[in-house]
């Protein structure tokens, strides 16, 4: 198995994708990363600590929109299995990453829209927002295999640390956003949200974090993943990979 401190990384070429929303610029710290506006592009060479597997599990989001994130949970099928159904029904797998961030930016797009800001109760700024959508676009590229093993990892998995060096968030700031994503962000009907809307990832998401915010990000696996596999591997490599990332924002 590789480690973090030597990590495999395929041969590719750059990519880049134009999307809906003008991305911020300080995203060019991160290695691997050029922002123009809404143009988003990424050298997997540089951007990538392991970029093993590049296929993917994509479905369609239209599809996803018009036929799942309406879904009633009933008292014979959950919310997981219409999504596990949804996926395997109209999962397609692609080697395209310009299409898995496109796809993940209308995933991000739905999850933290701007609605939430006048959302009683819930503590976000536009500012974090913009960071949940920006992350959340670029860790759709992540990727585990179904033994848990992590062959795709680039710095927006531990979108925490990634955004501190974009938007200059402090480590209080860092771990609200963390917050937001995996913990205090969620009422059941959100939860319920985000499993339907990540079908169209091919799968569900799955924190890094145990039970506090300690900035270990997250991926969204394929139902069935091992999952004590996936944390072990996570612990034995994020602290390197986190300190990598800190790095860029001080250069």
């Amino acid at each position: 198995m590789t480690t973090a401190t030597t990590p495999r990384t395929t041969e590719s070429k750059p990519f880049s994708v134009d999307l809906p929303e003008a991305f911020t610029p300080e995203w060019n710290r991160i290695n691997g990363i050029t922002v123009d506006g809404h143009n988003v592009s990424v050298d997997p060479g540089q951007y990538f600590f392991r970029y093993e597997n590049p296929t993917w599990v994509l479905t369609d989001w239209d599809l996803v929109r018009a036929g799942l994130l309406d879904a009633a949970e009933t008292s014979d099928q959950a919310v997981e299995q219409r999504a596990l159904e949804f996926v395997r029904a109209h999962g397609q797998v692609t080697d395209d990453p310009a299409k898995v961030l496109a796809t993940g930016y209308q995933v991000a797009a739905f999850l933290f829209r701007d609605e939430y800001l006048n959302t009683s109760g819930l503590d976000v700024t536009e500012r974090e927002l913009k960071a949940l959508r920006e992350a959340t676009t670029i860790m759709a590229l992540n990727r585990v295999e179904l033994d848990g093993h992590l062959s795709n990892v680039g710095p927006c998995w531990f979108f925490p640390v990634a955004t501190s060096v974009v938007f200059g968030f402090d480590q209080d700031e860092g771990k609200k956003v963390d917050e937001l994503y995996h913990g205090g962000w969620f009422n059941e009907a959100r939860r319920r949200e985000s499993v339907l809307a990540h079908a169209a990832l091919g799968g569900r998401l799955v924190h890094g974090c145990q039970a506090s915010a300690d900035m270990a990000g997250g991926c969204v696996l394929a139902y069935g993943t091992d999952l004590t596999g996936f944390r072990r591997e996570l612990d034995s490599v994020r602290h390197d990979w986190m300190d990598k990332i800190a790095a860029m924002g001080r250069r």
